[in-house]
């Protein structure tokens, strides 16, 4: 099925560019001001919430595909039905031939408009979107061996993960996972596992590759946990249930979900870029670039 978009739309990631440009970016490093920026694009007006099968996830979709393009992937726009709509994932894959895939995933479509309220869906979850394109960008170069990374964004969350489980559905044979890594919710500071650590990341299903990530941690030195909130029943359902690995675990296929929890502002229209850390954002990328990295 062909992704038909307005004409209108395809200008609309440039002309929000020098709009953001405007903005000012606080003392902002390189990467983090690009966080930033691609957090303030999916969260614009423009955008509209990224509703599901609406003309804002539509735009978000065309924005990540020419993001995602030009980092030099080879890229495709995945159709599928859902609920009565029709969803986009975008599918990018590094060049070459490789045996098995790592799946490096994130959501991007969000609440998007209700009762004429915007619902901005900066943490959750262009946070995770943007560490994807962030990841896209500096890790198909180490891909030299028998294993090569599949970057997804995933459209259909908020329609019973109805993305991650077409993309599955279509692509398990074409690129063999070993591995799925899910980017869910990543750019707050204000759900600590430990009040005295600010600077923490949640790794749910990552106990099997712990001294990997302890490695990769070295630099980053956040306080890294391996379930939510020392919850053995919210872990479980955060884990096999409510996120977008759910179908690659009943597949049988590992994952490992990266998180910073569930914030006050989760799910409303408070949700806005104002609320997240982007220099703590920054460095649980980087610690999952070196895991990801350690892995090829």
């Amino acid at each position: 099925m062909l992704l038909l978009l307005p004409a209108a739309l395809l200008v609309w990631p440039a002309a929000l560019s020098a709009q953001q440009a405007e903005r000012p970016l606080s003392g902002l490093s390189g990467r983090e001001a690009g966080l930033r920026d691609e957090v303030v694009f999916l969260c614009d007006s423009l955008c509209a919430g990224r509703g599901f099968g609406t003309a804002g996830a539509q735009a978000s979709t065309l924005y990540l595909l020419r993001q995602l393009r030009d980092a030099g992937l080879r890229t495709t726009v995945q159709s599928f039905a859902a609920g009565g709509r029709i969803g986009h994932n975008v599918v990018a894959v590094t060049p070459g031939w490789f045996r098995r895939y790592i799946v490096v995933g994130a959501y991007f479509d969000a609440l998007g408009t209700l009762d004429g309220r915007i619902y901005p869906g900066a943490d959750a979850n262009a946070s995770g979107v943007a560490a994807l394109l962030a990841l896209a960008r500096e890790l198909p170069d180490a891909c030299r061996g028998e294993v090569g990374i599949v970057f997804v964004a995933f459209d259909g969350h908020a329609a019973d993960l109805s993305g991650a489980r077409a993309f599955l559905e279509r692509y398990r044979r074409d690129y063999p996972p070993v591995l799925m890594v899910n980017l869910d919710l990543l750019g707050s500071s204000l759900a600590p596992v430990r009040a005295a650590r600010r600077d923490y990341l949640i790794a749910l299903g990552g106990q099997p590759w712990r001294s990997g990530l302890e490695a990769a941690n070295r630099g980053p030195r956040l306080d890294l946990s391996y379930d939510y909130y020392g919850s053995d029943a919210f872990t479980d359902v955060f884990y096999r249930r409510i996120s977008d690995q759910r179908w690659f675990l009943e597949a049988g296929i590992p994952a490992v979900m990266f998180t910073s929890g569930i914030t006050q502002h989760t799910n409303k229209t408070t949700d806005t870029p104002s609320t997240l850390d982007f220099g703590l954002l920054d460095r649980r990328i980087g610690l999952i670039h070196l895991w990801l990295r350690s892995l090829l």
